[in-house]
């Protein structure tokens, strides 16, 4: 909990704010007083975001579930504003520390208060299930130990039957090590989904781990579609229900009355002396308004947020409504910076951020006869430092490579009617280039690709560059099947769809040869030739032919800002026979 900055205002609504409880990808979070005096947990859309139909949808979204899963597990839905700016949300404030907190203070639980807690979590999921509503990120971040019990909290990508996704961007919802292999697979999100969660929750409970280990969120996403849990000294029989529950095949999940069942619960969790002690972790509330304030008008006009930060928050006991949590891994897939994310829902060392990416704003346009029109982008160009006359502008340097950070989605699938090629990949691309095109075809004949070798060919039509631009593409093609770099072939019985980012090219800049009136000139590669896999900075496998793999390929085509930094702008594929 933190003091108020000079920038946050004074009040919102009605309420009177007090302290800062946290960040997240969407807004500000603060705990407020009502008129007559109830404390709150008030989350604040961002203004810059607040202009964006895909933000204000998902925020609608969450004010609408948190308001339908009101129950004794979830902190309630007091008050929200959704008409104009600023907008927010307000829920009773729970104070407690969160089990994430817990364990890392007081170590793991025993056993007999694990089984309470199971029991207690799986219930509240239940009346969660039972409005029609998945909460797609249960972790141990996202559960409050409060005094009268634990609280599910952040609801900002749960998803109720029949609603949309708003994952834009290729990531899938939830959090490495706690999210379901068909979920981080296939984007399938169902009630089995959230009992995985909750056993891996649990054993992060009973052993003070992360149930699928910690470093790289695609390692750790990987182990947990392919690898058992980890819970060495766990006693055994809560050791085989949180099995039961992290099945990898979710039809083998026990439903959640049968882990209530099994959990064989004989006394209320608030009544056990292990949990009680934990009261003792939470935060003094302020005694008073950290900022000195006027007395408000009898009628204050609604206050404007500004320079809200943007970055991961810490947290802090009590509700602090879908936070995002610590700084992420400088590994991970990012944004490049001219993009604006709108993430809800993410936590530590979490993979899958929601995000929306829109087109940069740059000064100019080019129409079909190449001549400038304001209003629209180039795409990608560089910022440029202050100049004086005669001096060079600044320009990226080259990537030499482009490295895989978080599991790669992409899928690209034939049309079932298709003599051609055609054909689509499920993820909208991260990123919008009117002026990118690209080829892919049979390096002999231009027919549709299928064996042999391939040709890729990449271009910026009638883009208006100035010198000192960059604009660097990277193409990886994806296999259908994860490949053992040792024979190039499938890995044998591998079960699941490859995560991986594929074969890539050297990053290569379209704006070469764009200078002045030149017309864009196409940029050709060859598969497999100039295709390799790079892993931690070096080559690991050169690409295979494609006839080692037959089925459907994805080729993603890449803008690149450094090896580790990237957006998807389109994407294509082929079938391989």
């Amino acid at each position: 909990m933190d003091a108020l900055k000079a920038q946050d205002p004074a009040r919102i609504g009605s309420y009177m704010l007090l302290a800062r409880l946290g960040a997240g990808g969407m807004g500000q979070v603060y705990l407020g007083r009502s008129p007559g005096g109830r404390l709150v947990a008030i989350k604040v859309i961002r203004d810059e975001i607040t202009d964006h139909p895909e933000a204000l949808a998902r925020f609608r979204r969450e004010v609408e579930t948190v308001r339908l899963v009101r129950s004794v597990y979830t902190a309630n839905l007091i008050d929200a504003s959704l008409d104009s700016a600023p907008y927010w949300l307000a829920t009773e404030y729970v104070s407690g520390p969160t089990l994430s907190k817990a364990v890392a203070a007081r170590g793991p639980m025993p056993p007999e208060t694990c089984r309470r807690l199971f029991a207690a979590l799986a219930e509240g999921l239940h009346a969660v299930h039972e409005q029609g509503v998945t909460h797609r990120d249960l972790k141990p971040q996202n559960v409050l130990l409060a005094a009268q019990g634990p609280q599910l909290i952040d609801f900002g990508i749960a998803r109720g039957v029949g609603q949309t996704a708003l994952t834009d961007a290729g990531s899938a919802p939830g959090t490495p090590g706690f999210t379901a292999p068909e979920v981080l697979m296939r984007n399938e999100v169902d009630p089995a989904a959230d009992v995985f969660a909750l056993g891996a929750t649990i054993a992060y409970a009973a052993t003070g781990r992360p149930p699928f280990g910690s470093g790289d969120p695609a390692a750790v996403s990987y182990r947990a579609v392919h690898e058992s849990i980890e819970l060495a000294g766990v006693e055994p029989e809560l050791a085989g229900l949180i099995q039961h529950c992290v099945a990898k095949d979710p039809a083998a999940r026990p439903q959640l009355a049968e882990v209530i069942a099994r959990c064989r619960v004989l006394a209320a969790l608030v009544e056990d002396p292990f949990y009680t002690g934990l009261a003792g972790l939470a935060e003094a509330l302020p005694v008073a308004t950290p900022m000195a304030v006027s007395p408000p008008p009898a009628h204050p006009p609604a206050a404007g947020l500004h320079d809200l930060p943007t970055s991961a928050p810490t947290y802090v006991p009590g509700y602090t409504p879908t936070e995002v949590s610590g700084p992420a891994s400088p590994d991970r897939r990012r944004p490049a910076p001219w993009l604006i994310a709108v993430a809800a829902g993410l936590a530590a060392g979490a993979v899958t951020v929601a995000l929306v990416m829109l087109p940069d704003r740059g000064e100019g346009d080019a129409n079909a006869d190449g001549k400038k029109t304001t209003g629209a982008a180039r795409p990608g160009a560089t910022t440029k430092a202050p100049t004086t006359p005669g001096s060079e502008l600044p320009k990226v340097q080259p990537p030499a490579y482009v490295e895989a950070t978080n599991p790669n989605r992409d899928y690209w699938t034939p049309d079932a009617d298709s003599t051609d090629g055609e054909g689509a990949c499920q993820l909208p691309a991260e990123e919008r280039s009117q002026y990118f095109q690209a080829s892919v075809s049979d390096a002999e004949t231009d027919a549709p690709y299928t064996s042999g070798k391939g040709r890729i060919g990449i271009r910026l039509k009638n883009a208006v560059v100035d010198e000192g631009e960059a604009y660097y593409v990277s193409v990886a093609v994806k296999p259908p099947h994860e490949i053992d770099a040792d024979t190039g072939r499938p890995i044998e019985g591998a079960q699941f769809a490859n995560l991986s980012l594929g074969y890539t090219s050297k990053p290569v800049d379209l704006y070469q040869g764009l200078r002045g009136d030149a017309s864009a000139p196409w940029v050709w590669l060859t598969y497999p030739d100039d295709f390799r896999e790079v892993k931690d900075g070096k080559k690991y496998a050169d690409a295979i032919p494609v006839e080692n793999d037959p089925g459907n390929w994805t080729v993603i085509f890449l803008h690149v800002q450094g090896a580790k930094q990237y957006a998807s702008i389109d994407c294509r594929g082929f079938v391989a026979e």
